[in-house]
């Protein structure tokens, strides 16, 4: 085996027992209702509420909104079109012993689409309202851990989602 193919088979092998690994959290019943709530919460609902509320703080506010909706819909469409285009099944469906924490909202795994509008909306509102950063940034990382823990998604497509999610707002907070 080429060095190359034998190095992306060892990643791919580590990635599917990080993935086991983290799973096994789901069958700890705290551990699984935390991160069940915190998937939901990322599903959008905490989200159009921070943007309501920022919509109070006046026009910093308002633009952070309005920046953090439009990064909704570019993220919406990049999803859309990373899943329609790298149909990865998710990991509770081809590796023995995962378990689905959750129902998943679509069929894929890459990229994770809470991650990445997670990710984008916390880097805009932290953009604007630095303090936010304490509730925000932590309440993030679960949302990205979540998506393992439950057996959605694998480590890559969370990272791919936070980096794509990171662009989307670099991008949102220049225009």
């Amino acid at each position: 085996m080429p060095l190359r193919a034998d190095a992306l088979e060892r990643l791919n092998q580590w990635e599917r027992s990080c993935t086991r690994r983290l799973n096994e959290g789901v069958s700890i019943r705290p551990v699984r209702v935390l991160f069940r709530a915190v998937s939901r919460l990322g599903n959008g609902a905490l989200w159009y509420v921070l943007m309501i509320a920022l919509c109070a703080a006046g026009r910093p506010g308002l633009e952070a909104a309005a920046r953090m909706a439009a990064a909704g819909a570019v993220g919406l469409l990049a999803y859309k079109l990373l899943k329609a285009g790298m149909p990865r099944p998710r990991p509770y469906r081809v590796i023995a012993g995962i378990r689905a924490g959750i129902d998943p909202l679509d069929v894929f795994s890459f990229p994770s689409g809470h991650t990445l509008h997670a990710v984008a909306f916390t880097i805009i509102a932290v953009a604007y309202f630095p303090p936010l950063a304490w509730a925000l940034v932590p309440f993030t990382l679960l949302v990205a851990v979540s998506r393992v823990v439950l057996g959605l998604h694998y480590p890559s497509d969370v990272l791919a989602g936070a980096a794509i999610g990171a662009g989307i707002a670099e991008a949102a907070l220049l225009l």
